[in-house]
């Protein structure tokens, strides 16, 4: 099982929009069966305005899938693309970090 989190630095004042986007796309996912993503932000961080994505994969091989939207709809596909159209707009930047739960 691995442990996957995306951290958005955004922009002073942007993260509500960006945890909209996020969540928008987190009831797509999860009706496409893709998995659940749960949404975070910042209490205490490495700095002010983080929104976190983390999601809880089987394998690298299932996450490589889901982030490539493998096997949702085109309808679903157009969906996401129209919620995340202009985020790079709320962010200044971003990473990503790959743990692997141990049990």
């Amino acid at each position: 099982m691995y442990v996957i989190r995306e951290l958005m630095f955004c922009k002073p004042g942007k993260v509500r929009a960006m945890v909209a986007k996020t969540k928008a796309m987190a009831k797509i996912m999860e009706k496409s069966k893709l998995g659940r993503m749960r949404v975070l932000t910042d209490v205490s961080a490495e700095r002010y305005w983080t929104c976190v994505m983390e999601f809880e994969v089987s394998s690298l091989a299932a996450w490589e899938k889901m982030d490539q939207a493998g096997g949702m709809k085109k309808a679903d596909i157009k969906k996401m693309e129209t919620i995340m159209k202009g985020y790079h707009d709320l962010v200044e930047y971003g990473r990503r970090e790959i743990y692997k739960l141990e049990k």
